[in-house]
Order: C-alpha cells, then sequence, then structure tokens
C-alpha cells in the first residue's frame, strides 16, 4: 500500500479529481512503474494499492536534445514537447546568437523552470523515465561533447541550409543520438565550422524553416519513430 499526499496527493485528488477505484501509474523516473488502484481518499490525500510493477530498461540508443536558449518560453516548450516525444536528455546551449543569458539569479531561475517543465512533461505523458537536465554548455563546452559522442555515437546540428538530407541518415544501433538546435537567429557560421570539425554532421530537417521550440521535437519524433521507439 502506498500513501499520495503532498503537493502530488493534491493534484491527483483535487485537479485530476481521481475517486476511488481509478487507476493512478507511480514511477520514479528511472523506468520503475507501479499501477495502483485508489483504495480510500481523505482531503488531499490518497490511499493507493499496489496491483502491479514493471521496469522498463534504458534505451540502446539515447536520444539527446541540445536546446539553445532563446527568448521568452520558446527553450522551454522545445524541451517540454521532446520529453512528451521521448528524449532521454537535455543541454541548455548558450550560443553565440542566443539573446538570453543565463548568469547569476535569472540562471537558477531560469534552470528550475526548465526541470519544472520537464517534471511537468514527463507526468503528462506517463513517462516512467524522466529525461537528465544537464548543466548548460557554452559552445567550447558543446564542441568537447561533440568530440566524445562523435566516436561512437552520431552528432547532428540541424541547419536550413545544409545540403545533407536529415531522412538520409544511418542511425548507430548503439550510444547517443546528438541533437543541436540553434536559437532563433541561427547557429553562426564559426560556430558550425567548429561543431563540423569536431565531428558533427550539419543536416538539413525539411524543406520548411522551422523555428526553434519546434526543431528538435520533430527531429526527436522522426528519430523515435526509426528507432522503433513508437510502436
Amino acid at each position: 500500500e502506498v500513501t499520495l499526499d503532498g503537493p502530488e496527493g493534491r493534484h491527483a485528488v483535487v485537479v485530476q479529481r481521481r475517486r476511488v477505484g481509478e487507476q493512478i501509474d507511480l514511477v520514479d523516473g528511472v523506468g520503475t512503474r507501479a499501477s495502483t488502484r485508489v483504495t480510500q481518499i481523505t482531503g488531499p490525500t490518497a490511499q493507493l494499492v499496489v496491483e502491479s510493477v514493471t521496469y522498463e530498461a534504458e534505451p540502446t540508443v539515447r536520444i539527446t536534445l541540445v536546446q539553445a536558449l532563446a527568448k521568452g518560453d520558446r527553450d522551454e516548450r522545445a524541451i517540454s514537447v521532446a520529453t512528451e516525444v521521448g528524449v532521454d536528455e537535455i543541454i541548455p546551449w548558450q550560443a553565440e546568437r542566443s539573446i538570453v543569458v543565463w548568469r547569476g539569479d535569472r540562471a537558477a531561475k531560469s534552470r528550475a523552470r526548465w526541470h519544472a517543465a520537464v517534471d511537468t512533461a514527463t507526468k503528462q505523458s506517463r513517462r516512467a523515465r524522466r529525461p537528465v537536465v544537464h548543466t548548460e554548455v557554452d559552445t567550447n563546452g558543446l564542441v568537447e561533447l561533440v568530440q566524445q559522442v562523435a566516436t561512437a555515437g552520431l552528432a547532428l546540428v540541424l541547419d536550413a541550409e545544409a545540403t545533407n538530407a536529415f531522412a538520409d541518415l544511418v542511425l548507430p544501433s548503439s550510444g547517443t543520438i546528438l541533437v543541436i538546435v540553434g536559437p532563433e537567429g541561427g547557429i553562426s557560421e564559426q560556430e558550425l565550422a567548429a561543431l563540423a570539425a569536431a565531428g558533427a554532421q550539419v543536416v538539413r530537417l525539411g524543406p520548411h524553416i522551422l523555428r526553434t521550440s519546434t526543431a528538435g521535437p520533430i527531429a526527436a519524433a522522426l528519430l523515435a519513430e526509426r528507432l522503433g521507439r513508437w510502436v
């Protein structure tokens, strides 16, 4: 038996209006899912009985979204939808043309919003695995990451002017696929050159120009389908 109280209990009982006899899934964010049934409700607290426990293994190929910081809530929308799609890791990127800069108190608040967006999307999509949100990197840090990934996986830079098509990519059977998305103003020529020199492939996602808030989730969805995750 499990007692669901605090913010999660209030959300289930007050917001979702769960009732006795209904099913609720509990997850730990790293693969374990407990399917439970509500047996009693007292105020904002629900008593649950666990009916089954399953474990979802880590994927053989991990999808990592490197999302450039963007103004407004565009970057948060990107990581939220990418979480619903199924990305495994998320890395904030302080790109050269990012209008937003994470410094001091603003950085801490922005990180907290990113984590909150991922938490909410994980619950909404009923994922057993929560994407890992890493500390932000600058371009030098991203170049080092590309060098590490490119040796055993695949690093991709999405660019509307690229000649190579995303659809023609040969995907690895293991390791990490790194998907790099620039800010509103795009990725600078210097950044593109540095990332390509580090081993990244610069690819065109499709025939249309996409927003920074949509490019990452669409790329992740296409990868998830090709990797057999959407079955």
